[in-house]
């Protein structure tokens, strides 16, 4: 059985920070200069194996745009102030705005600013991939400050040519070609919730898994940019999804709250069913969302032709805070130890996954007698008043019971109230004293 360990041999929050705080600044996008210097920090962990698509190259039903890079963007008044500026922050500039440098009144201007009444103090994430336009993003109260009669002059300093998609798509083999398959999307600027905790996490589950094997399953590291980087993967790997058993989107972990599981389109499959018995079983607060096409990258895996085993646990799920797609959404916002504890619960679910099996039992009719094993399994002396049976023994008693090649052990243990991965000395002993077997 594959035993738990602890993390922080492999993981400290201020390796998390440190990671953080080289990549928040950078000015990303679905392509580009910013993502391809953001997955260059990544690599310092993950040995990325990158896979490029071609602009204009059909996946899916989708088509890879141009390449996008901006150099600089800002917003001057008439007298040559600069009210906002895309070196400060990068939400300023909608993501993928067209070039521009022009003198505009306001009028005009107000028509391709973006703000929030509701959030005086946020910019949004605003994004234009597929329509040619452009756009500027401010706060409420920068917005309150424009004057009407004024003249202002745009500069948005951005190209578009022929270039590629990016991905990574790196494999631990372990002992089976089965997959898990792990995934995150890296693409967003400067937010912390939503966008790089969840790489943050991947990473590292990565160094974690590489350093730990080998294991039973094969682990599959995918990071692309979301939804056309998911549709790019899913397209050029159509054919080989047969050995992806489970899986997970890792995004949005970086902020205490409720952990919201979100199941696969099936809701029963295996990715589902390990994720539940180590929530369920936890001091974690935490809720099963039923799936629904939209959020993350999920309604790309489980659509109808795909239906993948993937489920996604989260800590503030996408849209369920107000801070959602805006400056808000920063440093100050999230908790690397939240980080460090959500690396534990996806690790933990994980190790349930390598050491999950069908058992079958050596006595299919009536019970064993336990007392006569060689392995201590069983209460020699019976004394059930002063020393009831612990949880470990009405465990042991549960399996042997259900032990008839239907269930394999998370089923068991959700029925009957267990985490797994505090009872592989017990599986290892019935294994051992030869009561169970691993049905193949």
């Amino acid at each position: 059985m594959k035993k738990n360990i602890d993390i922080k041999k492999f993981v400290k929050e201020r390796d998390l920070e440190k990671i953080f705080d080289k990549l928040f600044p950078i000015p990303r996008s679905i392509t580009g200069k910013g993502y391809r210097k953001s997955l260059e920090i990544i690599g310092k962990i993950v040995d990325l194996n990158l896979v490029k698509i071609r602009s204009g190259s059909k996946v899916l039903d989708w088509t890879i745009p141009k390449e996008w890079n901006i150099k600089n963007a800002y917003l001057l008044n008439s007298k040559g102030k600069k009210l906002i500026d895309f070196k400060n922050n990068t939400l300023h500039v909608v993501n993928y705005s067209q070039p521009v440098n022009k003198n505009i009144s306001y009028k005009k201007l107000v028509e391709k600013l973006h703000t929030i009444k509701k959030l005086p103090n946020a910019i949004p994430y605003v994004t234009s991939y597929y329509n040619k336009t452009w756009g500027l993003c401010m706060s409420y109260n920068q917005f309150k400050k424009l004057k009407k009669n004024e003249n202002y002059k745009v500069v948005i300093n951005s190209s578009f040519k022929n270039g590629s998609l990016v991905y990574s798509d790196k494999k631990i083999l372990g002992k089976s070609k089965k997959e898990i398959l792990l995934y995150t999307y890296l693409c967003h600027p400067q937010m912390a919730n939503n966008e790089l905790s969840g790489p943050l996490v991947w990473s590292y589950l990565y160094k974690i898994m590489k350093s730990t094997g080998p294991h039973n399953f094969t682990y599959r590291f995918v990071c692309a940019p979301e939804n056309i980087g998911a549709a790019s993967f899913l397209h050029k790997n159509k054919k080989n999804f047969k050995n992806i058993i489970a899986g997970y989107i890792i995004h949005c972990v970086g902020k205490n709250g409720v952990i919201s599981l979100k199941k696969s389109r099936s809701g029963d499959t295996l990715a589902d069913r390990a994720a539940i018995n180590i929530l369920k079983n936890s001091k974690y607060k935490f809720r099963v969302v039923d799936f629904f096409p939209d959020g993350g990258d999920e309604r790309q895996f489980c659509s109808p032709g795909f239906n993948m085993p993937i489920a996604s646990i989260m800590r503030k799920m996408y849209g369920e805070y107000k801070e959602y797609h805006t400056s808000l959404d920063n440093k100050s916002f999230i908790s690397f130890k939240v980080i460090l504890q959500t690396i534990k619960i996806y690790y933990d679910v994980l190790l349930t996954l390598e050491n999950n099996f069908t058992p079958y039992g050596k006595v299919q009719y009536g019970t064993p007698q336990l007392s006569k094993s060689k392995i201590d399994l069983y209460p020699k002396m019976m004394d059930f008043v002063d020393k009831p049976k612990d949880k470990w023994v009405h465990l042991m008693l549960e399996i042997l019971n259900l032990s008839d090649g239907d269930l394999d052990l998370i089923d068991i243990c959700n029925k009957k109230g267990y985490r797994l991965i505090d009872y592989l000395d017990l599986f290892e002993k019935l294994i051992k004293a030869k009561y169970i077997k691993k049905m193949k």
